[in-house]
Parts: C-alpha cells; sequence; structure tokens
C-alpha cells in the first residue's frame, strides 16, 4: 500500500515552498534599487525625526517579507480567479512605484520628485490593501504596517524637501 506522500505531492510541503519564494524574490527585487542606486544621505539635512540609518535596511526586510507572505496568500487562492489577477497586478503596480523612489529620490538627488512618487505610492498600496482583502484578510492585513511605514516616509520626505 503506497503512502499518502507517495499517492499525491504534499500541499503544504509546496505552499511553503512558494511561500519561501515568492518573500525571497520581493526581498531581492525591493533590495535592489539600495544596490544600484546610492544611498548617500549626506546631502540631506536631516529633520529631528530622521530615524537611525540601520533602521532603515531591518524595516525594510521585515516589511518586504511581510509582502512576501501577503502575495503568497493571495496567489494560492488561484490565477483562474479575476479578484486574484487584480489584487496581483495591484501588486505589481505598487511595487513598482516603491522601486522607483530610490532612483528619484537618492539616484536623482530630487526630493521634490520622490515626494510625487512615494505620493502615488501611498494611493496604490491603499489600492492593493483593497484589492487583497476581496481575497484574502489575512493579506491586505499584513500590508498595514507597510502603509504605515509609508506614510511615515512620505512625512520625511515631504519635511527633507521643504527644509523642515
Amino acid at each position: 500500500m503506497e503512502s499518502v506522500t507517495e499517492q499525491r505531492p504534499d500541499g503544504s510541503v509546496r505552499d511553503l515552498l512558494l511561500a519561501f519564494a515568492l518573500v525571497v524574490v520581493v526581498n531581492t527585487l525591493g533590495a535592489s534599487p539600495a544596490v544600484l542606486f546610492s544611498s548617500d544621505t549626506s546631502w540631506i539635512d536631516r529633520p529631528w525625526f530622521f530615524p537611525p540609518e540601520v533602521a532603515f535596511p531591518i524595516v525594510w526586510t521585515l516589511l518586504f517579507t511581510l509582502l512576501g507572505v501577503a502575495l503568497f496568500l493571495v496567489v494560492r487562492r488561484g490565477l483562474e480567479r479575476r479578484d486574484v489577477r487584480v489584487a496581483i497586478a495591484a501588486f505589481a503596480g505598487q511595487f513598482a512605484l516603491n522601486l522607483a523612489w530610490t532612483p528619484a529620490f537618492f539616484g536623482l538627488q530630487r526630493p521634490d520628485l520622490g515626494l510625487v512618487v512615494i505620493v502615488a505610492l501611498w494611493a496604490a498600496i491603499v489600492a492593493t490593501i483593497v484589492a487583497f482583502d476581496r481575497v484574502d484578510r489575512r493579506a491586505a492585513v499584513l500590508l498595514v504596517p507597510y502603509l504605515a511605514w509609508v506614510s511615515f516616509a512620505a512625512v520625511l520626505n515631504y519635511a527633507i524637501y521643504a527644509g523642515v
């Protein structure tokens, strides 16, 4: 008699591998602008609430991990579903804006352009949360810390732009 694992692939192992792969991909892509573009902050007149430099890679790694898990929760519902495809498209749009911010702000040293990008990013994250909520409420909740951090980053971006 064959065991259950010999009869069919174990869905939990497959899910774990997919979740891990999405977390790695989101972290790798998310970190790529920081690697490709200088993150030199010496040109910035830092406002009083500028976090310590070490906070940024720690926070972004955590947030990108949450994004990867959230994306997994949506993808595993099935790509044949329209609401899943809409949610993935929303995710891709907000992620592209996320990736565009570093070259705009640091690469070009343009806090004004960074502010435009981050405002669009904030709106795109809200839209992604709504789209994810239609597929899996847990996935939407996992994006809330990301929205909170981007909200803080937008205030920080504005303060740098305005010279506050």
